[in-house]
This record gives C-alpha cells, structure tokens and sequence, in this order.
C-alpha cells in the first residue's frame, strides 16, 4: 500500500510467496513511469535462478551420491565474501567497458572479479535433484522427452557487487528526496532521464549480467567435473526492474523476490532446502504485472528460526525425504516456509507447471556463512538488510 501510494506508482501486485522486506516486500511486484526504486530491486541485484537438465540417468546419481558432492565441495564457494584462487574463474563479463567508468561499479572492479562463480549466504544453494517431466516441451532453451531426469539447480545473485550498488544508489535517491517521510524512505526513487537514474539503471543491468555470469560458471564447473552433457535449461532473474508495455505505455517494472511470468516466459520457481520446486510457464496475467512468485516465501525470521527450532528436527525431515545436506543453516530448515504446493496452487492463473524438482543433494552456506574457502576463513563483509538473499 505504501509502495503503491508513491507519485511515481501505477500500480503493484503481491505474489502468494509474500512477507515483510524493506522498502517493497519480498514478492512484491511494483510498476512505476519513468522511475526506478533502488530498494524496490532489492540489495542483491539480480538474484537468479537456473536449472540444467543432465544426460545422466537419475538413477547412476542415486548409486553414487559421493560423486555428485565431491563436484559440489571442489566447484562452488558459499558464503560472505568467499572467493576462489586468483584466476581460477574468468568469464567475458568483466570486459564490460562500464567497470572503467567511475564510480561504485569500478570501485568494486577486483571484489567482483574475486567472487565470480561463488555463492551467497542465506538461502543460496547449488544443488542436485530429480526431475519429472509430466509431458513433452519443445521451448529454445528446453526441448525435452516426458520423463525422470537429473537436474543441477543453482539459486545465486550479483555477491558483493549487488549490494553496493544497491546501498549506494538508495542513499542516493534518499538523499534526492528529503520530503519522504520515515515510513517511506526506503522507496525513494530516481528519476530514470536524471543522470543518477541512468547510473543506477546502467549498474543494474551490469549486476544482471554479472549474476549471470555467475551462474554459468557455477554450471560449467560442476557438470565440467562430472564430465556429462545438458540436455536443456532454464534460468530467469529476480530482483531486478524491467522496461515494459502495458496499455501501449512503457513502465518500469520492479520484481522484488518475484519471477517474470510473460506469456510463453519459462520460470524457476523454488521451495526450499526439504520442498520442491517446478520449471513454469508464464501466463502472461497483466493483474500481476506479468509476474509469479520467486520461491515459497518465508513465515518465519530468522532470529526466530535460530532461537527456536532444533538441527536435530531439520535432520530427521530431510532424512525422512532422502535428502543430503552439506553446509546448511537452521534458519533455513523446511520449517522456515510455507507449502510450496500451495504457493503454487495460489498462482495457477499465473503460470502452467511444466516440471517438478526434488532436492535430493543440497550443499549451502555453513552456519557463519563461511563454508567454502577451505584453508581460512574470511572476514565476513557487511551484510546488508535481511534481503541480502531474497
């Protein structure tokens, strides 16, 4: 309501996923003119989604699990601020000429570069599982047979660059507009033909390539180690603003923790660490701004998931399902979530389901969020708000 009352609001949609963020909820979806709201990306700029589908039959991975997590400990790095060897992860992406222009986006050049092909902290993950293709899809990048199948699935954003972007433009917008009152601070926004909302829109969309970029590597290393092929993928954003017709108007579109679920628009929608999640095609529904939900959205905080479940209950509910855990936080336990099924059945105007992924092999951040680099541990950076992962 707050955000939808702003000057610069059309309109806003909250997806079945919803909960409390700053500025814009998470499963928020707002659409402003000629405008952009730092705060209504989110402090991880593009945080992505991506899904292959391998050539290797679901059951060679349940005969040898240790294989598929010996590939996971060797080719990813969770956590605050972890990085792999100088030089062991390069991707075209860093040419950009926009990280010579001065400012937040160069200063934050070498951290960037240090962290490709890494993940975050929070309810980031890399893992295996098994996929059910309930009919044939013939789409670009997914043209698969009806059947049971192998899946990598990767959750991951735009690391440190994301957030510094992100908190450098919001106090900036804050600064632009001092008449906001306490509530609303928060959503202060830019102006996209001012030249500070032509620096953020630039950065953001450097963010967006980066974290994909990201996941690329992620997908190339791990299946590079496993030495097999990929029959087809998905992948899609969230946190992040899009340029859009509606009514012959172009209006800029924010999904914060929201998937774009256009017409045709192939989706990933997760659970969480012990749910499912499902490979969706949008509707194209104009009440929803073109939009689904990003995951199964949280019900409980994370202060609260730490001050009141038990490791031993999330163990006994991922072992109950078969599920491996290597890293893992308790705040991140299934409990944490609401029923992915029924965030599901909450969106059928939105999107058609195509496919269901079980997560059978999870690895995450360990509690500290430094599982990853083996020989020391980082400092951790700062961590942001509480959307630093959403």
């Amino acid at each position: 309501d707050e955000a939808a009352s702003l000057p610069i609001s059309v309109g806003g949609a909250l997806m079945p996923d919803a909960h409390q963020g700053y500025g814009l909820p998470i499963g928020g979806v707002l659409a402003t003119k000629n405008a952009v709201i730092p705060y209504a990306v989110g402090v991880d700029i593009a945080c992505r989604m991506r899904i292959s589908i391998l050539d290797i039959p679901y059951e060679e991975f349940e005969k040898d699990r240790r294989k598929f997590g010996a590939a996971l400990l060797d080719e990813t790095r969770f956590g605050v601020g972890v990085t792999f060897e100088p030089g062991k992860r390069t991707h075209k992406v860093m040419e950009d000429p926009l990280w010579r222009k001065p400012g937040v986006v160069k200063e934050n050049f070498k951290r960037a570069a240090s962290q490709l092909g890494t993940s975050g902290h929070g309810n980031h993950f890399v893992e295996f599982g098994k996929l059910t293709m309930e009919n044939d899809v013939d789409e670009p990048t997914l043209k698969i047979k009806a059947g049971i199948y192998t899946a990598l699935l990767s959750h991951s954003g735009s690391r440190g660059l994301g957030l510094h972007v992100a908190n450098h433009f919001s106090e900036l917008a804050q600064q632009l507009h001092p008449e906001l009152p306490e509530n609303l601070k928060r959503l202060a926004w830019l102006e996209l033909d001012s030249q500070e909302g032509k620096d953020y829109w630039e950065a953001m969309e450097l963010c967006g390539k980066y974290a994909e970029a990201n996941h690329e590597l992620i997908h190339e290393s791990v299946i590079g180690a496993l030495g097999c092929g990929v029959l087809g993928f998905v992948e899609n954003h969230h946190n992040f603003a899009w340029k859009e017709m509606y009514d012959g108007e172009e209006l800029i579109v924010h999904r914060k923790g929201a998937t774009p679920a256009g017409k045709g628009k192939l989706g990933v929608v997760p659970g969480s660490m012990g749910s499912p999640g499902f490979i969706v095609r949008g509707k194209g529904n104009a009440e929803s701004f073109n939009s689904c939900s990003h995951g199964a959205g949280r019900v409980m905080s994370r202060a609260a998931a730490f001050r009141t479940l038990k490791h031993a209950d999330m163990k006994k509910i991922l072992k109950e399902q078969g599920i491996s855990l290597i890293g893992g936080t308790l705040d991140e336990s299934p409990e944490v979530y609401k029923d992915i099924n029924k965030v599901i059945d909450g969106q059928r105007d939105l999107v058609d389901v195509l496919a269901k992924f079980e997560p059978k092999l999870v690895r995450m951040a360990a509690e500290g969020n430094q599982w990853g680099n083996k020989k020391k541990k980082k400092k951790p950076e700062n961590k942001g708000d509480g959307d630093v992962c959403m």
